[in-house]
C-alpha cells in the first residue's frame, strides 16, 4: 500500500503540523496539502476557542507540502502563511483575493487544487 497524502483546510493544517511534530508516524506520510492554515496565534484573526492550537510548531514537515494560502484570508496574513511554510520545508502558493479557501468564500470544485493533490501524489 502506497503511503498517504494528507489534504488539510483550515485548523487541520496545524492539526498536521502538530502531529508531525509529535508522531513518529509522519515517515510514512507521502506528502500534505495544506490550505489556509490560520494563525490561532493572533487575536486580529482567531477567536478563543482555537488558541488551543498555540504555539503552532514551526518545525520542518518530515514529508513533501504545499501551503496554499490567499492574499486576503480572514483567519491569517499572507505574511504569516508565508512563514508556516518556510518553516515546514512546504512550497507556497498563493491565491489572490480567495478568502478562507472555502465554499463561503466563493469555492465549488477547485480544479488547481486537484493540480496540486496530483503533483504530491507523483
Amino acid at each position: 500500500m502506497a503511503p498517504p497524502v494528507l489534504v488539510a483546510h483550515s485548523l487541520a493544517c496545524l492539526l498536521v503540523a502538530h502531529w508531525a511534530a509529535q508522531a513518529s508516524l509522519p515517515a510514512r506520510v507521502k506528502a500534505a496539502l495544506l490550505v489556509a492554515p490560520p494563525d490561532v496565534g493572533s487575536p486580529d484573526h482567531t477567536p478563543d476557542e482555537v488558541r488551543s492550537f498555540s504555539p503552532i510548531p514551526l518545525v520542518r514537515l518530515p514529508f513533501a507540502s504545499i501551503v496554499v494560502a490567499s492574499d486576503d484570508d480572514p483567519f491569517g496574513s499572507l505574511e504569516r502563511a508565508a512563514a508556516f511554510a518556510r518553516a515546514w520545508g512546504s512550497r507556497l502558493v498563493t491565491l489572490p483575493r480567495a478568502g478562507h479557501i472555502n465554499a463561503d468564500a466563493g469555492f465549488g470544485p477547485w480544479p488547481e487544487g486537484r493540480r496540486l493533490l496530483s503533483d504530491l501524489m507523483e
